[in-house]
């Protein structure tokens, strides 16, 4: 993987964070000149790591031209031990069947669970425990934060996923994290995936309702 300065890496995982953006975004953002951070986007393009999406209008402004990150950009995002992973998915799909293979996940999920309950236990309200689940899918590398969007409603964002190789291999992997998001916050509100990074979506979402 080649060597970046510090303010292109800073600049990949924005878009990583926060999906396209403009030159003058993220000039603002991290709080380098216009002209510096268009020499660092010409840089990050040549290498393939970058692409200008679309041009469109921003209110009465001039239309801009968002940066985006390439599949090439992504992949400077690991996917965990993602080779291993699809291997070991096939042989236990060819040794046990998918049975086998659903039982496997079945154990991960309520291993998983448990190790969220206990992490969760201090926690009593809603958004405390948002806060602290997000604070660790982020360690377990899904660049993971909460947002507000009205009064007992909230995304859970998932910027990354660690796992999309084995995902994509097994979505049962996928099936497994909603519904430990939805055992985990059963008794307190209703969660549902609204975007889904195997369906083209640039991150995950979770709406989370308070009940």
């Amino acid at each position: 993987m080649s060597q970046l300065a510090d303010s292109q890496e800073e600049i990949l995982l924005q878009l990583k964070q926060k999906g396209p953006q403009s030159a003058r975004a993220l000039a603002e953002i991290l709080a380098i000149t216009p002209m510096g951070i268009r020499q660092h986007l010409a840089i990050l393009a040549e290498k393939g790591l970058v692409s200008e999406g679309a041009e469109h209008k921003q209110g009465r402004g001039r239309p801009v031209r968002p940066w985006q990150l390439t599949e090439k950009g992504h992949s400077r995002f690991p996917d965990a031990h993602s080779q291993v992973s699809v291997e070991l998915i096939a042989a236990v799909r060819d040794t046990f069947g998918e049975d086998g293979l659903d039982r496997l996940i079945a154990r991960r999920t309520d291993q998983t669970l448990a190790n969220y309950r206990q992490a969760l236990a201090q926690h009593e309200t809603l958004p405390t425990k948002l806060r602290k689940l997000a604070e660790i899918r982020s360690r377990e590398g899904y660049m993971a934060e909460v947002e507000r969007v009205d009064k007992g409603e909230w995304l859970l964002l998932e910027n990354h996923c660690p796992i999309c190789a084995a995902a994509k291999a097994c979505q049962g992997f996928c099936r497994s994290e909603l519904q430990s998001f939805q055992e985990l916050l059963r008794e307190q509100a209703t969660v549902e995936r609204t975007d889904h990074i195997l369906q083209g979506a640039r991150r995950c979402a979770y709406r989370i309702v308070k009940k």
